[in-house]
């Protein structure tokens, strides 16, 4: 019968070239050796060496079977290899989901970060607005998730990892560049780009204006706050806005001044509680948190 230890003994003597070499090799004795290598030769058949002047010299079948054991042994190194980068951060994936907004803010940041310290992992981002990226979530499908919501959908938990409030995005030349803080009555008569009626944000910002008696003209509706903030670099008009976004844009057309009245913007991260741990997780949240706190320095010193 064939064994693990057969293979052992055999492989070290082709790969020391004699018995004794093999004995220390495997720590072991030079009869003990010979004695597991004729009891393999044995078991399969045929002989693995010719005895030639007191050397071995492989047989052809002898070769062949090598080959298979060299095979055999790289896939095992392949995984112990694998096993230590993991071990040192130095391979394997994480999956990340989270909204588009997230995906060109914030989440670079964190994975430059994490990739400073830790090259040679990847990562996988898939960005899904509302209700899907939830669901998935929920179906496990991914290490974390990013999202605006503070309630944990089933099968998950959930972390906050920043909260700032929106600001007020403005074209270069505006004449409330001059204002520190922008007041809801400024935007009375002003050019107002929106994002789309149903979102959320859209809704409490109409509220907020409708409460103050606040008019402003309407220029142009659009899904997202990468577009809205196009527009505003544009010359269109104003914009409320979440600061992720709006700091990705400042500087190059676009200006960010802080709002008198609180809009509050949360990030926070969803893990899955059912999916198997992944070891990667702790590290990267270490660098979303960094990331995270770079945001809140940058806002506070965005009154350019």
């Amino acid at each position: 019968m064939l064994t693990h230890r057969h293979i052992e003994v055999f492989r070290a003597v082709m790969i020391a070239g004699s018995v004794t070499k093999a004995a220390e090799l495997l720590g072991s004795s030079q009869p003990t050796v010979s004695r597991e290598l004729a009891r393999m030769e044995q078991g399969i058949g045929f002989a693995l060496f010719e005895r030639v002047g007191g050397r071995l010299r492989p047989t052809m079948p002898g070769l062949a079977l090598f080959d298979e054991v060299r095979q055999s042994y790289a896939g095992l190194e392949r995984v112990a290899s694998a096993a230590a980068r993991l071990r040192a951060f130095k391979g394997g994936q994480l999956s990340v989901i989270a909204l588009p907004a997230f995906s060109h803010a914030i989440l670079p940041d964190a994975f430059r970060l994490f990739h400073e310290r830790h090259a040679g992992v990847s990562l996988a981002v898939e960005t899904q607005e509302s209700p899907f990226l939830e669901e998935w979530l929920t179906a496990q499908r991914y290490d974390l998730g990013l999202t605006e919501h503070d309630a944990a959908p089933a099968g998950t938990r959930v972390e906050l990892l920043l909260q700032v409030d929106e600001v007020c995005a403005l074209p270069d030349g505006h004449a409330l560049l001059a204002r520190p803080l922008i007041e809801l009555s400024d935007f009375e008569g002003e050019a107002f780009v929106s994002l789309s009626s149903s979102d959320p944000y859209r809704i409490q910002i109409d509220e907020a204006f409708a409460e103050a008696g606040v008019l402003r003209r309407s220029i142009v509706e659009t899904p997202t706050a990468v577009s809205v903030c196009t527009f505003v670099r544009q010359g269109l008009g104003l914009a409320i806005v979440n600061p992720l976004t709006a700091l990705d844009f400042a500087g190059r057309g676009l200006h960010i001044r802080p709002l008198a009245r609180s809009f509050p913007f949360r990030v926070s991260v969803v893990f899955p509680e059912h999916r198997p741990g992944n070891p990667l997780v702790g590290a990267f949240m270490a660098s979303l948190r960094e990331a995270a706190a770079a945001v809140e320095r940058r806002l506070a010193s965005s009154r350019d």
